[in-house]
């Protein structure tokens, strides 16, 4: 049986950083004969995170987003999905908006707000979740550990990738900036980033 992974990029950079190491480790599920959905969430129609109907929460529809607008067919498309690869920049110390609202709409309809079951998810999948940060890597470790934690828990085991000092652009000496050494970050970009990239292409390779 063909396994079929969703893909989510959730910068609005096709092409750089995160992009680049979704890319990657679809590549790597790819690999094994996994069947790959890529979603460029910054590239759908406007959608919105939860909007707190409760839909989810009504016989018939539990652990379903009933919210329709253009990221349902994801959700849905996660949701019967044999894994889930996920990568979103770190903008402020926390993951990027566009993540988030797609964040809340994976993870809410789950929650049963019962003391004996917590969970209503009947098909947990494995999830690779990629955050780029120009921050080093161990920054956001206990951010992280938060999202790993609640995904494991509603989605299903969970894995987290980083990449840290991350080259923010070609030229820049075009900026005004003192915070960064851009050679420094040139040469890590050639150096270090193509070691990421096979990173987490195995990684992917081994979980799905």
């Amino acid at each position: 049986m063909v396994k079929r992974i969703v893909a989510i990029n959730a910068s609005p950079r096709k092409g750089w950083n995160t992009d680049m190491l979704v890319e990657e480790a679809a590549k790597g599920a790819a690999s094994k004969g996994a069947e790959i959905e890529k979603v460029d969430l910054y590239h759908l129609d406007r959608f919105a995170g939860c909007v707190s109907c409760f839909g989810c929460k009504r016989e018939g529809h539990k652990g379903e987003c009933i919210y329709k607008d253009s990221l349902k067919p994801v959700l849905d498309a996660v949701k019967d999905s044999d894994g889930l690869i996920v990568g979103a920049p770190n903008y402020f110390g926390d993951l990027c908006a566009e993540f988030k609202l797609f964040y809340e709409r994976l993870v809410f309809p789950y929650l049963t707000y019962r003391t004996d079951v917590r969970c209503c998810n009947d098909h947990p999948i494995p999830v690779l979740l990629i955050m780029t940060s120009n921050a080093p890597e161990g920054m956001y470790d206990s951010m992280l550990s938060n999202y790993r934690s609640v995904l494991s828990s509603f989605i299903g085991p969970t894995k987290v990738f980083v990449s840290g000092e991350t080259m923010q652009v070609n030229d820049y000496s075009k900026f005004d900036w003192n915070m960064f050494d851009g050679d420094q970050r040139k040469e890590r970009r050639e150096k270090v980033f193509p070691s990421e990239m096979k990173a987490v292409h195995d990684l992917a390779a081994d979980m799905f």
